[in-house]
């Protein structure tokens, strides 16, 4: 009976697979691409992509990749998922009409907003003193506050003092009072600096709902209705929901409900720089500026994220919305494609490298990186194997030599990452001095490279450590 079960539950999760996330077409507009090779992609590859998202075990929900403006992958699973407001999680079968909770990703839409230019207000340059929008707080333009700038905000280096560690159930999290507080910007703003503005980068949701107030004060518009005016339906986002907090006011920090297809709407937006369709619905030097980092070599944009993933030895950029639970919007410019993740892992920081894994191997499946010939059997292992160098996050704990010194090993607490393609936590190191200033349990990124069956050292730097539940590499 249980051999029965098994072979019929596993039968149902291949012919999930197959045809390997080939999108169907829908009356949402798209165009579809049903051969992954017109599209530039090793059919293989991106087959074997498909696959570890429909057989992964994380609580992975929706996969959609497009490329030159059409649909090439559409796959989804069921799983569990719930919502801001629910204790308990409900087992959900997703498809592409279901609605998904995006999260923080409603952050970088209200960013998108911010910069719309609809004839009914002035943008706000991103010097302008944040306070100096809201005369109700005139009262507290002192201690610093009154130095705070858009940009500040938008970069999340307000200085104010804000914890949202140690996860979103937490009550003492300070996120928590932008549900039900009557003043929300007083409620941010009365915070005395625990940095100068503009230094200090710190995850703080208030400083969203902030900008969503002010973006309706000037508008004489929610944000629900501004939203849909403006960008869902010039894009042709239909079918959306924006959950408000407790008094029923719009929430610019989370709240957003979309379907994975429309989000790789809004991707497809700013990778054309605000134009959809012959319509500029965003203004192009604003899109340039979100997508732009506050501070150089740092990830966090003006509520926009960067990063990068390694493959076949070559770094490919991207930049990215992204949410609580493993929600991403990838955008890659240099492949002109869009990747959409859906997940249900909330408040588990681990998904984030599953989830940057995943598009690794989707950015591998593509011709420019497949190498040669295109419809390789290469599994994604193998491919993640002959990415390097890998940038991973350890603990630095000692040092070895060995031989009379002729060796010298690095002994590093390895952050687990999903398939790291490592083996041991001991590193070759050719050049010592990069190694100058490092101590027993310092934080560090490092980059290393496989060779001759041994794993060697090529950079290592100290770096802040992780805070639980914020996002973090």
């Amino acid at each position: 009976m249980f051999v029965a079960l098994w072979g019929a539950s596993a039968a149902a999760r291949v012919a999930a697979v197959e045809p390997c996330g080939t999108p169907l077409p829908d009356r949402d507009g798209w165009s579809i691409e049903q051969e992954p090779r017109l599209a530039g992609f090793s059919p293989n590859l991106l087959c074997d992509a498909v696959r570890t998202f429909v057989e992964s075990t994380r609580n992975r929900h929706a996969l959609v990749v497009e490329r030159h403006g059409k649909l090439v992958v559409d796959a989804y699973r069921t799983g569990a998922d719930r919502s801001t407001y629910s204790i308990w999680a409900s087992r959900t079968q997703f498809d592409k009409d279901q609605l998904h909770d995006v999260r923080s990703i409603t952050k970088s839409v209200v960013a998108v907003l911010w910069g719309i230019n609809d004839g009914s207000r002035v943008v706000p340059p991103l010097a302008t003193p944040v306070l100096d929008l809201l005369p109700a707080l005139a009262d507290l333009r002192s201690g610093g506050r009154e130095r705070i700038t858009v940009a500040d905000m938008l970069c999340m280096r307000s200085g104010l003092a804000w914890d949202e560690s140690g996860g979103y159930s937490r009550w003492a999290n300070d996120e928590k009072g932008l549900f039900w507080r009557g003043d929300r910007p007083r409620y941010v703003f009365e915070r005395p600096l625990a940095a100068p503005p503009g230094t200090l980068f710190n995850y703080n949701g208030g400083l969203s709902a902030v900008l969503g107030q002010v973006l309706e004060e000037q508008t004489g518009s929610s944000l629900q209705d501004y939203a849909d005016q403006w960008l869902f339906t010039p894009l042709g986002i239909r079918d959306w929901e924006w959950e408000g907090d407790l008094r029923g006011r719009a929430r610019a920090f989370t709240g957003l409900r979309l379907r994975p297809r429309d989000l790789a709407r809004l991707g497809r937006l700013m990778l054309q720089g605000g134009e959809w369709q012959g319509r500029q619905i965003v203004p192009q030097a604003w899109v340039r500026t979100l997508l732009s980092p506050c501070v150089a070599g740092e990830e966090f944009g003006y509520h926009w994220w960067s990063g990068n993933v390694f493959v076949r030895g070559r770094e490919v950029r991207w930049h990215a919305a992204q949410g609580n639970g493993g929600q991403r919007l990838f955008i890659v410019p240099s492949l002109d494609m869009v990747v959409v993740m859906t997940a249900g892992e909330y408040d588990d920081g681990s998904i984030g490298r599953a989830q940057r894994y995943l598009l690794q191997l989707v950015v591998a499946a593509t011709r420019e990186h497949a190498g040669e010939p295109a419809e390789s059997a290469a599994t994604p292992v193998a491919v993640a194997q002959e990415v390097a160098p890998i940038e991973t996050r350890a603990t630095f704990r000692f040092v070895t030599e060995e031989e009379g010194g002729a060796r010298v090993y690095v002994h590093l607490k390895v952050v687990p990452r999903e398939n790291l393609p490592f083996t041991t936590l001991r590193f070759r190191v050719r050049d010592k001095s990069i190694l100058a200033g490092l101590r027993e349990g310092t934080h560090v990124k490092f980059r290393a490279e496989r060779i001759d069956g041994e794993n060697f050292l090529t950079e290592i730097r100290a770096v802040p450590p992780c805070v639980r539940f914020q996002h973090c590499d």
